[in-house]
């Protein structure tokens, strides 16, 4: 889930601009409530609107070779086509994306969807590898599996830990970002705030990240039923208005059986907190990424409505992180899990942020 960077935003939930108004739809001018930079002239086209659930699956995976995993992901559209990576928060996967993928590549878009680490068919090639994830071994997951099918640039766009993922790439790798569209703003974990006291109501939202910390959320996690049903607990919380059906869980929830998923998991939370160290490999990078850097990349940042993390239409918290083209969009109707929700109102993000 997102940093808790936002409470303020949170205990705020319900004011801000204007949102876009139907679920899945293509945002409209109002929703565009800050835009700097130039475009590029090129007029962008209209992704044709699809229900959420139009797609039931990608068919078979590929899978290759990168840095310290063998990556499974979905790839659709055209070989040579510009690429778009689409990157998946927790507890999801790449189906969240499942929607998103054939409209990007109907216009001619390389879309590739990897499942993260500790993730679906993602595994580590050697048991030596000490199963963590600090934010920025997340990201260099994804620079080594854009060097693997060499592809120098892409644009990124994600939701949560791919938010995440997304952002420190274009922030410590700009010319690897084409353009980002980033779900709920700027999410790059600054731990030292992760240190100071929320309001109650939004530590409230954070109950599984204080579970995880103990032994009885870690018992939790390490048996597959029970992660199973926290995580569809966590689907219902922060997607109040999303009726999916068990059919929709259970193809997410088949990624959640991955033998590094717990430990995966509960790093990353525990990380986060300060309640374990990283590994000294990637310190130079936290370093970095504790100076909470700028994004320069062409973005759009997308809130949805109904996440209890973030109040929809407001950036205020986050848009002096973004210094180049920008515009920033809230999704009415829709939930934490945005691309799902409301798969035409994402593809419209990318197609445009690819513009600005």
């Amino acid at each position: 889930m997102i940093n808790r960077r936002t409470f303020t935003k949170a205990v705020g939930l319900g004011t801000g601009a204007a949102a876009v108004p139907l679920p899945g739809a293509p945002p409209t001018a109002s929703a565009a409530s800050v835009t700097t930079g130039s475009a590029s002239g090129v007029p962008a086209p209209t992704v044709p609107t699809v229900a959420p659930g139009t797609h039931a699956g990608f068919g078979p995976l590929r899978h290759i070779k990168a840095g310290v995993l063998d990556i499974g992901y979905a790839e659709l559209g055209p070989a040579h086509g510009p690429v778009v990576i689409c990157l998946h928060g927790w507890p999801y996967d790449i189906h969240s994306f499942v929607d998103v993928a054939p409209l990007l590549a109907d216009l001619g878009y390389r879309v590739l969807v990897p499942h993260l680490r500790g993730h679906g068919s993602t595994r580590f090639l050697s048991r030596r590898t000490p199963r963590t994830a600090e934010q920025s071994a997340i990201a260099l997951d994804i620079i080594a599996f854009m060097d693997a099918l060499k592809i120098h640039k892409a644009v990124l766009a994600g939701f949560d830990w791919g938010t995440r993922t997304a952002d420190i790439i274009a922030a410590l790798w700009p010319d690897r970002v084409k353009a980002l569209v980033s779900t709920s703003g700027y999410l790059i974990t600054d731990r030292k705030a992760q240190l100071e006291p929320a309001a109650p109501a939004v530590e409230r939202n954070w109950w599984y990240q204080w579970y995880f910390a103990g032994d009885r959320g870690k018992k939790a996690m390490e048996n597959v039923d029970d992660r199973i049903a926290l995580c569809r607990y966590v689907w219902t919380l922060v997607s109040p208005g999303w009726n999916f059906d068990e059919a929709t869980f259970q193809r997410t929830a088949e990624a959640f059986k991955n033998p590094d998923y717990a430990a995966v998991v509960l790093y990353n939370y525990r990380w986060r907190i300060g309640l374990i160290e990283g590994e000294r490999r990637y310190d130079r990078y936290e370093r970095q990424l504790a100076a909470r850097p700028s994004i320069a990349v062409p973005t759009i940042t997308l809130d949805a409505a109904l996440d209890p993390f973030t109040a929809p239409g407001d950036d205020v918290f986050y848009r002096d992180r973004f210094t180049g083209p920008y515009q920033h969009r809230a999704i009415a109707g829709v939930g934490h899990n945005l691309p799902q929700e409301a798969p035409t109102a994402f593809a419209q993000a990318v197609v445009d942020a690819d513009r600005l």
